[in-house]
């Protein structure tokens, strides 16, 4: 297919929508709103700060979520995170020498459960992360990687925009 310039405005136009054309999720469904902000607390709890943000930022990689990806990478500078490492978690198994291996072992199962329609974790994914984690500690990175894909689904389908954080 050959791509004009009118051809690449209205593909863009598609993939773009904007919140204008979608339900407030919040605001629609303010029970379910709440109850994942309570379950993503409770997923947090007890985790590194910073091992948090690169799992939300590798999901969002992933699932293409501009919205999420721009909060967390901004969220992760706020908390020290360096310009270095924000910039190599998309290309983190080239560069592990920028993460621990607890990091890589999050990252790696991160990739995992997000693309687990792709091939399940595999048994070698899983036991790394088993073995760089306690039982409670891996429970909670596992529910961090499902409130994260829950978010960015959220983001995506109802068209959040990236630069508009609506947190309060």
């Amino acid at each position: 297919m050959v791509m004009t310039t009118n051809t690449i405005t209205t593909a863009n136009t598609r993939s773009h929508a904007h919140s204008a054309d979608r339900i407030d999720f919040a605001k629609a469904a303010p029970k379910v709103f709440r109850s994942l902000i309570g379950f993503d607390a409770a997923a947090r709890d007890g985790l590194d700060p910073a091992l948090v943000e690169l799992i939300q930022i590798r999901a969002s990689h992933l699932n293409r979520c501009a919205y999420c990806l721009h909060m967390h990478t901004n969220d992760a500078r706020k908390a020290g995170e360096s310009e270095d490492r924000l910039h190599m978690v998309a290309v983190w198994r080239e560069a592990r020498h920028f993460f621990s291996a607890r990091e890589c072992a999050a990252l790696a199962l991160t990739e995992a459960v997000t693309l687990v329609a792709d091939g399940g974790v595999s048994d070698d994914v899983y036991a790394e992360a088993a073995a760089q984690f306690d039982e409670q500690e891996l429970a909670h990175v596992l529910s961090l990687i499902l409130t994260i894909n829950t978010w960015n689904r959220i983001a995506l389908s109802t068209g959040k925009v990236a630069g508009t954080d609506e947190r309060k």
